[in-house]
C-alpha cells in the first residue's frame, strides 16, 4: 500500500466506534478492516449476504464460498451470520448500518458522490452503493485528492454519473478531511504534512476552513 493510501486508511479507521455495524466498500475501503483495533466489537457487513467479516485468509486457507462484495476471499468471526441479498439490503434500507466507508471517483462541494461507473468503460453493476448512501446512518468517502492527471477529484459539480446527491457526511483524502454541513463543505483537518494553501490549489470545489485551521499556513 502506498504512503498516500496508508494515510487515508489510518485516518478512516478513526471514524469507526466500538459496537458499530459497518459496511466497507470495494477497493481501498476493504483495507480499513486490517486497522480496526483488536479490542473493538465491530461487525462488518457485506451486501452479498454476510454479517461478521473477519480478516483476509492466509494463502492456502481460502474458502471460495466466503467472499466480500468485491469478490475477495475473506474469513468470518465467531457469531457471523449468512443470509440472502434481500435480507442484506433490508438491513441497509432499514437503517441498521451505522457507517458506510466507500471509495469515490468524484465528490462535489454539496456532498454528491460519483463512484460506480466511468462512461465507456465496462461496468459489472452498481453494486450496493446507491442503497448504502441512502440507507446507512453515516457515509464516509475515502479517495486520493487528485487523479493520475493531477486534476482535482473534488468538484464544484460531478461530471460522472451520480451514485447519490447530498449523501456524503465526511470526505477523507490523502491531503485532508472535509465535513459537509448545512453551511457547506468545511476543511477540518490537514493530512500528510500539507498546508491549507496547497489543499486550496488542488481543490476545484469551494470550501471554508474550520476555525482551528485558520492559522495553518
Amino acid at each position: 500500500m502506498s504512503d498516500k493510501r496508508m494515510t487515508i486508511v489510518k485516518r478512516a479507521v478513526q471514524e469507526i466506534k466500538d459496537g458499530m455495524n459497518v459496511n466497507l466498500g470495494i477497493g481501498m475501503p476493504t483495507l480499513v478492516a486490517n486497522e480496526i483495533p483488536a479490542n473493538f466489537s465491530v461487525l462488518l457487513q457485506s451486501e452479498n449476504g454476510l454479517l461478521g467479516i473477519g480478516p483476509y485468509p492466509f494463502a492456502g486457507a481460502e474458502d471460495p464460498d466466503l467472499i466480500n462484495a468485491g469478490k475477495e476471499t475473506i474469513t468470518t468471526v465467531p457469531g457471523a451470520a449468512y443470509f440472502d441479498s434481500a435480507e442484506s439490503f433490508a438491513m441497509i434500507r432499514g437503517g441498521h448500518i451505522d457507517l458506510a466507508i466507500l471509495g469515490g471517483m468524484e465528490v462535489s462541494e454539496t456532498g454528491d458522490l460519483a463512484n460506480w461507473m466511468i462512461p465507456g468503460k465496462m461496468v459489472k453493476g452498481m453494486g450496493g452503493a446507491m442503497d448504502l448512501v441512502n440507507g446507512a446512518k453515516r457515509v464516509v468517502v475515502i479517495m486520493e485528492h487528485v487523479n493520475k492527471h493531477g486534476e482535482s477529484k473534488i468538484k464544484k459539480k460531478c461530471s460522472l454519473p451520480l451514485t447519490g446527491q447530498h449523501v456524503v457526511h465526511t470526505l477523507i483524502t490523502d491531503l485532508g478531511v472535509f465535513d459537509f454541513t448545512q453551511e457547506g463543505m468545511v476543511l477540518t483537518e490537514t493530512l500528510g504534512g500539507v498546508t491549507v494553501e496547497e489543499i486550496k490549489e488542488k481543490t476545484e470545489a469551494a470550501f471554508t476552513v474550520a476555525p482551528e485551521l485558520m492559522g495553518v499556513k
